[in-house]
């Protein structure tokens, strides 16, 4: 039985979840979508005795990346002290340029600029091990032109971002969004790992991947 184990905060005006994922015994863990509060997100984690090593990205939109750079700036700090490496943000290839233009990723029109600078762009089917965790990196273009999602082979779940939610799926109106994209991701990569796989999304609760291919009418 798998002891890498998920946890959420939801955070902001938006109510993003934000996700956190590490091994039971382990003081490392990995922070997907720091929607806000960067710093608090690290004092609660701290109160865990959890210090975050690298944070992921699912997209680019503000309600998603809005606290990442206090977040790794708390983080640096305590990796400094204790002769860690500095944090990474990791993102998607083709989310760069959208990571760094507030009008695309609609931080602009919030009225609080917001912008993140990746140090390390991933490639469609690249698989990462941090800390002893297998991530497989899934490019899930549709919601925006560079969203991915991350599949945990081991611990049978998924963070899909808003590609995909409970019976539903990200919007596709906002900069770089295609219907036509998303429901192919979802169902060119989604629909294809196991049914048991649980989903973990941007907003709401969570799903499995069998519950979606029988009930979703977005990817029927």
């Amino acid at each position: 039985m798998s002891n890498i184990r998920i946890g959420h905060m939801t955070l902001g005006i938006y109510q993003t979840n934000c996700y956190f994922v590490y091994r039971e015994n382990s003081d490392k863990v990995l922070v997907f979508d720091p929607a806000d509060h960067g710093e608090k997100i690290e004092e609660a984690l701290g109160q865990h005795g959890l210090h975050t090593v690298a944070i992921f990205l699912t997209h680019g939109h503000f309600d998603h990346i809005g606290g990442c750079a206090e977040l790794k700036a708390a983080a640096d700090a305590y990796a400094g002290e204790h002769g860690w490496e500095p944090v990474k943000i990791y993102a998607g290839e083709a989310e760069k340029d959208f990571l760094r233009d507030t009008k695309s990723n609609l931080s602009k029109d919030m009225g609080r600029p917001v912008t993140v600078t990746a140090d390390v762009y991933l490639q469609d089917g690249e698989e990462l091990n941090l800390d002893g965790i297998r991530i497989k990196v899934l490019a899930t273009p549709g919601h925006t032109a560079g969203g991915v999602s991350y599949y945990f082979p081991e611990g049978g779940f998924l963070i899909c971002g808003d590609t995909l939610f409970q019976e539903s799926v990200g919007r596709t109106d906002f900069p770089t969004g295609s219907m036509s994209t998303l429901v192919r991701s979802v169902k060119e990569k989604l629909f294809t790992l196991p049914e048991e796989t649980v989903a973990y999304p941007g907003h709401g609760d969570s799903t499995t991947i069998g519950h979606e291919k029988k009930y979703n009418p977005f990817c029927v």
